[in-house]
């Protein structure tokens, strides 16, 4: 017997985007700017940062496993009990929880072709059967996603909006198919972008929906600030967040992670603040990007996808712009081979970009 199943041997491990650290040891460069990862350009809320100074004498304690105080919040946040919210590493922390309670020998998975790559990663290490349905336009087709719904699916996963592609399902698109989805198959959808996509009329909010084969994943990643801590959360009902706390692993979130989350949340201020400059940076780099003639995707996220004539091309921009102290993500591991995913940054990173860009298509 192999001591490692086959299918993990055919897997890579997952390669993020460079540091700014490792950039400097690559190039001897001082001055890199990083829009590669979706991160908040503006850092940390400063009641987060406030918070975890003063929790930092109880680092010689385990956190509370429960993680009470935060999905409390989550609940009186969204109108729900707290029986309805789990605590996770990040969203894919909560995602793999998710793998490991629900899914049998037999059951399949149904997600898009070269959408989030953190999902595939752990759709294939469950060495289950999934499939991979082609986007169509760069979005999620829901349609061609029911047709392969059979007696053996157990999972959709629908990332929303997508990553890498920032593209969205509409509420009426995700009616339609919600009709198609029989009681029994669980649809994951991961909103980790929804701050900033919650100003369109026509996102479907999930928490609207309250079906009870839906989970909704969100993150304190990206408007919140907090990616290095690694803190996510769902909802569901009741009976599916009581066994994926049997399931999640003991005491995680951490301490400061935990108190991090409860204290961003009452940082309307930050959260307003990264949102609206967001909104002003996206229309400065989407009009700067169309003078240059460069193909970019529709964003609901705050980030901008771009499309380029060949691999080769996008590799030489990004290339060049790596060798002028800005990282942006290569986007060939998802399998978008002429794509480059541009981070929104504050304006002065916005500028450095369109200004080296100017370089080369000016």
């Amino acid at each position: 017997m192999a001591l490692v199943p086959s299918y993990i041997k055919k897997l890579s491990p997952y390669t993020p985007g460079k540091s700014p650290e490792e950039a400097r040891r690559e190039t001897g460069l001082k001055n890199f700017i990083k829009l590669a990862s979706n991160e908040n350009p503006f850092g940390i809320s400063p009641l987060a940062l406030k918070s975890i100074q003063d929790s930092i004498d109880q680092l010689n304690r385990y956190p509370d496993a429960s993680g009470f105080y935060l999905r409390e919040k989550l609940a009186k946040k969204q109108n729900l009990k707290i029986e309805n919210v789990v605590l996770g590493a990040g969203s894919e922390g909560i995602l793999s929880t998710i793998m490991r309670t629900f899914l049998l020998e037999r059951d399949e998975i149904i997600s898009a072709k070269n959408s989030f790559i953190g999902f595939r990663i752990l759709a294939n290490a469950s060495g289950r059967k999934t499939h991979w349905v082609p986007m169509e336009d760069h979005k999620y087709s829901l349609k061609n996603m029911a047709k392969r719904i059979n007696e053996k699916t157990k999972i959709i996963y629908i990332a929303n909006p997508d990553n890498p592609m920032g593209t969205y399902i509409t509420k009426q698109e995700f009616d339609t198919f919600y009709k198609y989805v029989p009681s029994r198959v669980l649809i994951i959808l991961d909103e980790a972008y929804y701050e900033f996509a919650q100003q369109l009329d026509d996102f479907p909010d999930s928490m609207l929906y309250r079906y009870d084969n839906v989970i909704t994943l969100r993150t304190f990643s990206k408007a919140y600030g907090l990616a290095g801590l690694r803190i996510g959360y769902g909802f569901a009902r009741e009976e599916l967040i009581k066994n994926l706390m049997k399931v999640k692993v003991p005491f995680e979130p951490s301490i400061i992670a935990q108190t991090a989350g409860n204290a961003a949340l009452d940082d309307n201020n930050f959260l307003k603040k990264t949102i609206n400059s967001n909104n002003q940076e996206m229309h400065y780099l989407i009009s700067e990007l169309d003078k240059l003639a460069i193909e970019n995707i529709t964003s609901a996220t705050n980030f901008l996808t771009t499309k380029w004539v060949s691999e080769n091309e996008a590799n030489k921009v990004a290339d060049f712009l790596f060798n002028n102290g800005i990282i942006i993500r290569k986007l060939n591991s998802f399998g978008w081979k002429n794509y480059l995913r541009i981070s929104v940054g504050n304006h002065n990173e916005n500028k450095k970009l369109v200004y080296t860009l100017k370089k080369l298509y000016g």
